[in-house]
């Protein structure tokens, strides 16, 4: 059920986007597995015209496995950051993998007007500027939460180091490592004067 739902929404977004169609026509008879950990494993292939999601282990030519957050992040500003963090793995095919992420970017859907299609525009609208502002309040009220935590632990229990000292500290290993670089660079070559000259 949920998987059908899920095709019938991506599906509507192709009529609406040529390079959508195109992906979806050079991915015709090639697959990737979504598989998030420990809940579902979605297996979602091009027919060339449309998206085909089911469920199940059927073999994929790339996989994609994370937590449902790590998933969902791949779709934010900064994929590659996800993936370098190990949130989620690639297997098989990436540059595969990165086409249907793509494709699925493309299609994703517009919520306010998924939800015109249940209550109409106008509530669908004003739902739509709720959640936004809702979203926006929660995510300055993390950000400021984070920031007072890191600043407590790191000035009044002295639990963590502050940014700026860890910087500072870094700086200082970072010079002391190309000034001892040198330092070997210059030994080696005094030896390498001194044999020359016996």
């Amino acid at each position: 059920m949920l998987t059908a739902t899920i095709e019938n929404v991506l599906n509507r977004g192709l009529p609406r986007s040529p390079r959508a169609q195109q992906l979806c026509a050079d991915l015709a008879g090639r697959s990737v597995a979504v598989e998030v950990r420990e809940i579902a494993r979605l297996l979602v292939q091009s027919t060339g015209i449309s998206l085909r999601i089911t469920r199940g282990d059927a073999g994929a030519d790339a996989e994609i496995v994370g937590g449902p957050f790590g998933l969902l992040a791949l779709g934010g500003p900064s994929p590659e950051a996800v993936i370098q963090r190990g949130d989620v793995q690639i297997r098989g095919d990436a540059e595969l993998a990165q086409k249907f992420r793509e494709l699925v970017l493309l299609l994703r859907p517009d919520l306010e007007e998924e939800l015109s299609n249940i209550v109409s525009d106008v509530p669908a609208h004003q739902i739509g500027r709720i959640a936004r502002i809702a979203l926006g309040w929660t995510q300055k009220a993390a950000t400021t939460t984070v920031q007072n935590l890191a600043e407590y632990f790191g000035h009044e229990r002295r639990d963590l180091v502050p940014r700026n000292e860890g910087e500072q500290l870094l700086r200082g290993v970072d010079t002391l490592r190309e000034d001892v670089d040198r330092l070997e660079a210059r030994i080696a070559l005094i030896e390498q004067r001194r044999g020359g000259a016996r």
